[in-house]
């Protein structure tokens, strides 16, 4: 019998990619599997089918995970390769993140219509996208500007912005890297203007919890820089709030034995916006990353953190 595995994956294009390059990296890595026996086992998330309106209206995070997670648990696959950002900050019982592999570029690209740059756009443009962190912060910026929802892949978002749905949006260049698409892009944004979302670019692995076979084949993918980095966002996102609602950024840095984390959460509109940074040591990343959270509800106040839902209801209409 050929040793194999089972690699759990959404359907999109992007994913699908990523899964395929990542079913290759567990190949090289393991020399005794067989490759015919190391499939890719496709499925169709709840978020997948929801392709108008914002998230938070369906569920918010683990639209994504729902149906991976039942068949880890159900035996149907033996592990499952998401984009760190769709994971819930708490996992189902049974299921652990298991691995991290090296992290790609975890910055958002900005795509113009005629190339035009945020600052090019002109008055009162639509700004397309679905992400509240993308939106909050590029209004922070050009407040002039016409939030429109942008949903779906990376291919139907292109294809909406290109029938003028929108005069621009943005995408995750990991994803347009993986995908060879970064022609398409008019340039990366810096984080002084849009912080990434936490754990933007970095791809997590799941396995049922206590699976030694595929922790042992998985083992030489771990990269432990990044997983210092995501325990500290994923540590700040929870404390937050943890879910499609709240238009939450951060992003952290592994120098030498320390990690740095800078966070930022702001209203819908972008009318404020509150930042906070820290650093400690890389074993305790996740305790920056929960004493920056705090840190965060206290600058910006439990009021607005109370008032934020209403916020982001009357963002969306």
């Amino acid at each position: 019998m050929q040793d194999g595995l089972r690699i759990g994956t959404r359907k999109s294009p992007l994913a699908m990619a990523q899964t395929e390059q990542m079913r290759q990296r567990i190949l090289a890595a393991n020399p005794s599997l067989s490759d015919e026996a190391t499939v890719l086992a496709p499925m169709t998330t709840t978020g997948d089918q929801m392709l108008s309106g914002p998230l938070m209206e369906v569920g918010g995070k683990g639209l994504f995970t729902r149906e991976l997670d039942d068949a880890l648990l159900a035996g149907a696959i033996d592990l499952a390769v998401h984009s760190a950002k769709d994971l819930p900050t708490v996992l189902p019982d049974g299921i652990e993140l298991i691995t991290i592999p090296e992290r790609e570029d975890p910055y958002d690209a900005w795509i113009g219509a005629d190339n035009m740059t945020v600052d090019q756009l002109p008055q009162g443009a639509k700004l397309g996208s679905a992400s509240l962190r993308r939106r909050a912060q590029i209004l922070a910026r050009r407040p002039d500007l016409v939030p429109v929802v942008l949903r779906g892949n990376v291919g139907t978002r292109l294809d909406k912005l290109a029938r003028g749905d929108a005069h621009a949006t943005m995408l995750a260049h990991a994803g347009l890297r993986r995908l060879g698409k970064t022609d398409v892009m008019t340039c990366v944004l810096d984080e002084a203007l849009c912080l990434p979302a936490p754990t933007q670019g970095i791809l997590a692995i799941t396995a049922r919890t206590g699976d030694e076979r595929v922790a042992r084949i998985l083992a030489p993918l771990e990269d432990p820089t990044v997983r210092a980095q995501a325990t500290a966002e994923r540590a700040f996102l929870a404390t937050l709030d943890g879910s499609c609602r709240t238009p939450i950024a951060a992003l952290s840095r592994v120098e030498g034995d320390r990690v740095h984390l800078t966070g930022r959460v702001l209203p819908p509109n972008g009318s404020e916006c509150y930042e906070i940074a820290g650093d400690a040591p890389v074993a305790e990343a996740e305790a920056l990353g929960l004493q920056l959270g705090r840190d965060m509800r206290a600058k910006a106040g439990e009021a607005f953190f109370a008032a934020l839902p209403q916020m982001v209801a009357d963002a969306w209409g």
